[in-house]
């Protein structure tokens, strides 16, 4: 039977607003991408990547400029090809998965050849005042491993709150291109004091030499500076974690070739998302199978979930998706 390829926007209010270097966001606005053939249904969802110019508009006319292609029979391996990396090939990638697991009747594990364990997330801090900060780290208090999101305001008192309030926490911070070189180095010895796992993309994007000759004794991980697979050889010798969204790199299919890379080159590995409930997040547990450091905690921000949700348990462990949600 022929392959029916429907895209749908659907918009989700956050619970609160987050904010991020240089960025505030209120409601979620994703793409869903629904392939129908044999009487299954294979979806993906993707938020985009802001910064970049995704937005449901220049998802939707992406997928919509490759729909014939699809319903024509396009492969995964296709896909790679008719898009860029970014939200709307994520989606669709996402969905020829689900609908591949549904038509074979297997688990995406076996598709992938992975046996899933149950990941630890991290719980997300917006930038806010340091008090602010400090009472969301308390209201999380069941989440074993914090995420922090800081600026150049007032960062390392904005940490020691945090610390304070959660003494136990083990803590990675996200700077989101928003330090300077001197302001990274000069943290440095107090991030160190502060039990800081990791620095995650402290320099703007097109900056990273100058983390040439930078000593650090924390990991400094890769985000916005390394999107996609083609850029990996460039950038992750200058640092020591990459972060992999699938929104950036373009689906679950390049997203497993760049942690398979970075493991084979001794790098530490990390899931992180652009916010999304659990239909998103589900793919990236996928990759989260490779990763030391795993941010899926998108649905926690939301107001609601979708059914047959990722479960979060206590400590922040999140168990493998259901066949319900996908894969």
């Amino acid at each position: 039977m022929a392959i029916e390829m429907e895209v749908v926007k659907r918009d989700f209010p956050l619970r609160a607003p987050f904010s991020i270097t240089g960025h505030t966001f209120y409601t979620q606005h994703v793409v869903w991408v629904h392939l129908r053939e044999s009487g299954y249904e294979g979806r993906g969802e993707a938020s985009g990547v802001y910064y970049l110019g995704d937005t449901q508009d220049t998802m939707v006319e992406q997928l919509t400029g490759v729909q014939g292609a699809v319903e024509n029979g396009a492969s995964r391996a296709d896909i790679q090809k008719l898009l860029p990396p970014g939200g709307a090939r994520n989606a669709l990638d996402c969905a020829m998965w689900d609908l591949e697991c549904k038509l074979q009747g297997a688990r995406i594990w076996e598709l992938v050849g992975l046996s899933p364990e149950p990941l630890t997330t991290v719980a997300t801090i917006g930038i806010g005042s340091a008090e602010e900060m400090a009472a969301r780290a308390r209201e999380y208090a069941e989440f074993a491993k914090l995420k922090v999101k800081l600026d150049a305001e007032a960062p390392l008192a904005k940490l020691r709150a945090i610390r304070e309030a959660r003494p136990d926490a083990e803590m990675v911070i996200d700077v989101n291109q928003g330090w300077s070189r001197e302001i990274l180095i000069d943290a440095l010895a107090e991030l160190v004091n502060l039990q800081i796992a990791m620095v995650e993309q402290p320099l703007p994007r097109g900056e990273d030499d100058d983390l040439v000759g930078v000593d650090s004794p924390i990991p400094l991980g890769a985000d916005e500076s390394l999107l996609h697979l083609g850029e990996y050889s460039e950038i992750a010798p200058l640092y020591d974690v990459i972060n992999i969204k699938l929104d950036k790199c373009g689906g679950l299919t390049e997203g497993l070739e760049i942690a398979k890379q970075a493991v084979a080159d001794g790098k530490k590995v990390m899931v992180g998302n652009m916010t999304g409930t659990s239909l998103s997040m589900a793919p990236s547990y996928v990759v989260g199978q490779y990763c030391e450091f795993v941010d899926i905690d998108g649905p926690i921000l939301l107001e609601r979930d979708i059914e047959h949700g990722l479960q979060y348990q206590p400590g922040g462990v999140v168990t493998p998706p259901s066949a319900e949600l996908w894969g």
